[in-house]
């Protein structure tokens, strides 16, 4: 009973060290990838142009606002009421419309990015896969989520040259 108590401590403490020993963790930062990469000014012109394209409709919607409350404000004596009353329903409705644009434009800048930025990420997953693959990475984390991790886990400049891109900066370590 006590030779099998002493071979099961044994095969317990070689599993552990054995599976101890498969764990290799590495870290990278998405970000930093993300802007060495040639697309990424590409990406970032294309949001500009884009929010300055919503900017610029809001900005139509907020003059012809303005220019239609200054007409009212100057005719307001020479109006009837029923008159007041359908210049100030078209003036709440354009303020109505001037909000809802507003609201609708941040989603829109946000579905915008995402669908910009989604193949790069999905190119930066891919090869963050391949790195991790053949360098026997278990776990590769983001450095946003660590507090802590040794500057020779981070594998950011690896993946970049598996994309083919040489590495411009150093990227900020995890801890």
């Amino acid at each position: 009973m006590k030779l099998r108590s002493l071979l099961f401590g044994v095969f317990v403490l070689f599993a552990v060290s054995v599976t101890a020993q498969e764990l290799k963790v590495g870290y990278t930062n998405v970000d930093y990838i993300l802007t060495q990469m040639p697309e990424s000014k590409q990406i970032e012109a294309d949001l500009k142009a884009y929010e300055t394209q919503l900017q610029n409709r809001l900005q139509a919607k907020i003059q012809e606002f303005q220019t239609k409350g200054q007409a009212f404000q100057s005719g307001y004596q020479t109006m009837t009421d029923i008159e007041r009353a359908d210049k100030q329903e078209e003036l709440q409705n354009l303020q109505a419309s001037i909000e809802k644009f507003q609201r609708d434009a941040q989603q829109s800048m946000q579905d915008k990015e995402l669908q910009l930025l989604q193949p790069a990420y999905d190119k930066i997953q891919k090869a963050i896969d391949d790195v991790a693959k053949e360098n026997g990475f278990t776990h590769v984390f983001r450095s946003e989520a660590l507090l802590f991790a040794k500057d020779s886990d981070e594998i950011s400049n690896i993946v970049l040259q598996k994309m083919g891109i040489t590495p411009k900066a150093a990227p900020t370590g995890g801890n």
